[in-house]
């Protein structure tokens, strides 16, 4: 596309902000709750992207520029009277360290990213790109080389919404100083030259903001001549969607969709069984409404264009020759019930039916926060209507990226079979069919917990992740929360069933000698039982001797071929105010046969998965018994500090 003027080489993406209220408009953006998903999510993201411009990994150059956002605490679009261009995200110092910042440290310190963006919000009272000391912290502890843009007009909310300064020149002389090389907009090409004039701004500043950013295009090489002729000039239109990419698309698709319910095991379809199918909603027919915000490029003709989408009632169709469609609802806010009659008759005369519903761009997006955490409308009339008078059991399939209370569906028998496909992309019909009808088996889980519309009471104003029960608040992710979840963080079903095993994993760990030696530097915490922990900044040498993998055996009990992902929590002793109920240590899929086993590994880290941040925002390792979760499954590791 920048082969042929329909793009630059610079992307604001990935959006690695925790999704930390299911409300949020933008949190279908993300890679969901969890900070070490979103950390792994940003490194493979940025290091894909970004490539290598000279095809060796020492290389300096750069293929694309990729943008770590939004720095940091960014997760309010409009709730209430909060706007996030005025919103000042209270942050503890513990939630600060332990939730919103690892994604942006693995971002630049393991990701290399070369951009940098910083939010609209302020944190603890100072807007994101005047924040002086936690920009150069990037640059200063985590060794960002690249440069930092302010998101479109956040230099001008510093001073039109935040009222932070008393000037334009003054938000300009803010940012700028703070660390900030380059404003998306024209609030500082408006005020710049006032405020140089004013002496606010000196050349200094400007040089630096000039370096970074000129940098980072002769990394690009944009200076080198005519990209045609360059490593990557005969790229061009004929490399888009050939088969390859529509490959990595449609398995995407089947790895992201999750089954939620199935009961006596009613999915998969047999197509000898099933002799008419009835489609029942307003997203079956609808192509745009699999595609989600931000899909493509606005001005990339190239990218806006799906590849020979289809929508999921086509995909369908290929399966079951007789298929109808009724939508039941007008659109996806389903406001009244006057099509509910044509879907019901639909339901009577076929011998299946598949209802889809949810979410779309008209309830979350960029701006756009929900209010209510149950289905949109009407359509929990709709889906209730379909299974009375459905046949057999009906299946419902849920979009959107944002969490559902879909209470009364998981507890009615009416309803055998729940899958959600969040926003799947061009090849998410077929995804979809290929799982309804058995020709591949699910494996996706949930990203995010599940709440239920209780949830709604608490203010999405309330930044704390912590749970504070004197108070009534439950927390925030699986991580925290404590109340009441219709999914939990990593569920998902399959159409077959595994067995995990431990193969190995030490029973205990010990400091080397060496460390041990200078312990009395360390300065050892102990609580009133003699559980000890250290400051993980203290003792970083000893971090490498420490790390394990765990082996473990996964097996395949049921009659199915499929994918799996494993998944590894940790729970360490509470010796911490704050310390995680089970935090994330690691993942990893793998493709099984029926009655067979398989071996995998997940490498740990005790200085980073057994560590719990504390309320002075330090990392601590905690001593004592650490227990190891896969599963039902529980290993204690044994961690001795003295």
């Amino acid at each position: 596309m920048y082969n042929v003027g329909q793009s630059g080489l610079t992307f604001w993406a990935p959006n690695i902000n925790i999704f930390r209220d299911p409300r949020w408009g933008r949190g279908q953006e993300t890679p969901g709750e969890d900070p070490m998903v979103a950390s792994a999510f940003a490194v493979e993201f940025v290091t894909g992207f970004q490539g290598s411009r000279g095809g060796r990994e020492e290389d300096d150059g750069l293929m694309l520029s990729a943008c770590c956002k939004h720095f940091t605490a960014y997760d309010l679009e409009k709730w209430r009277n909060f706007s996030r261009y005025s919103f000042d995200a209270v942050v503890t110092q513990q939630d600060l360290q332990d939730t919103f910042q690892p994604p942006f440290r693995s971002c630049i310190q393991q990701g290399k990213a070369s951009c940098l963006m910083c939010a609209y919000n302020e944190v603890n009272g100072v807007p994101a790109c005047a924040m002086q000391d936690l920009l150069q912290k990037t640059r200063v502890d985590w060794g960002f080389k690249g440069y930092i843009t302010s998101d479109c007009d956040a230099v001008a909310t510093i001073f039109e919404y935040q009222h932070f300064v008393k000037t334009r020149e003054d938000a300009v002389a803010d940012a700028l100083k703070s660390g900030m090389d380059i404003n998306c907009g024209s609030f500082l090409v408006r005020n710049t030259e006032s405020a140089v004039k004013q002496g606010k701004v000196g050349e200094e500043d400007i040089d630096r903001a000039l370096l970074n950013l000129f940098s980072v295009q002769l990394r690009l090489g944009i200076f080198d001549g005519d990209p045609r002729k360059g490593q990557f000039g005969k790229l061009g239109p004929k490399d888009v969607c050939k088969s390859e990419h529509r490959k990595l698309a449609l398995e995407a698709a089947r790895q992201g969709i999750v089954l939620l319910k199935n009961e006596d095991n009613f999915l998969p379809f047999r197509e000898d069984v099933v002799s008419s199918l009835a489609v029942v909603g307003p997203h079956a027919r609808n192509i745009s409404n699999m595609l989600g915000s931000y899909t493509g490029l606005l001005m990339c003709t190239y990218s806006r264009i799906p590849c020979s989408p289809k929508s999921l009632f086509e995909e369908l169709q290929a399966y079951v020759q007789m298929t109808s469609h009724a939508a039941g609802c007008q659109d996806i806010p389903c406001n009244a019930s006057d099509a509910f009659h044509e879907a019901i008759l639909a339901a009577k005369n076929a011998n299946y039916v598949i209802v889809v519903v949810g979410l779309d761009l008209t309830q979350e997006t960029e701006d756009l926060d929900r209010v209510s955490l149950l289905l949109p409308g009407k359509q929990m009339d709709l889906v209730s209507s379909i299974a009375a008078a459905s046949k057999n059991p009906i299946v419902l399939v849920l979009t959107g990226g944002g969490p559902l209370d879909v209470s009364f569906a998981q507890n009615d028998p009416r309803i055998a079979s729940i899958l959600w496909i969040g926003y799947p992309g061009e090849a998410g019909g077929k995804a979809l069919a290929e799982i309804i009808f058995g020709d591949v088996n699910p494996g996706g889980r949930l990203p995010v917990t599940w709440y239920t519309e209780s949830f709604t009471k608490v203010p999405m104003n309330n930044m704390n992740m912590r749970a504070d029960p004197s108070h009534g608040y439950p927390g925030r992710t699986y991580r925290f929360y404590t109340g009441d979840r219709v999914y939990g963080y990593g569920h998902g079903l399959s159409y077959t069933n595994f067995h995990y095993k431990f193969l190995s994993a030490p029973p205990k760990l010990t400091l080397l000698k060496s460390s041990r030696a200078n312990i009395y530097r360390n300065r050892v915490l102990r609580d009133a039982e003699g559980l000890a922990s250290l400051d993980i900044a203290e003792i970083e040498e000893s971090c490498d001797s420490l790390k394990f993998r765990v082996q473990i055996s996964v097996t395949n009990v049921g009659d199915m071929k499929g994918s799996h992902v494993v998944i590894l929590f940790s729970r360490a002793p509470r010796l911490i105010q704050g310390t995680p109920q089970k935090q994330l240590i690691g993942f990893d899929r793998v493709h099984t046969f029926p009655n067979t086993s398989i071996e995998t590994s997940i490498l740990v880290d005790p200085c980073d998965h057994f560590s719990v941040v504390n309320e002075s925002g330090k990392r601590m390792l905690v001593g004592g018994g650490h227990v190891l979760m896969l599963g039902d499954l529980e290993h204690i590791v044994s961690v001795e500090l003295n």
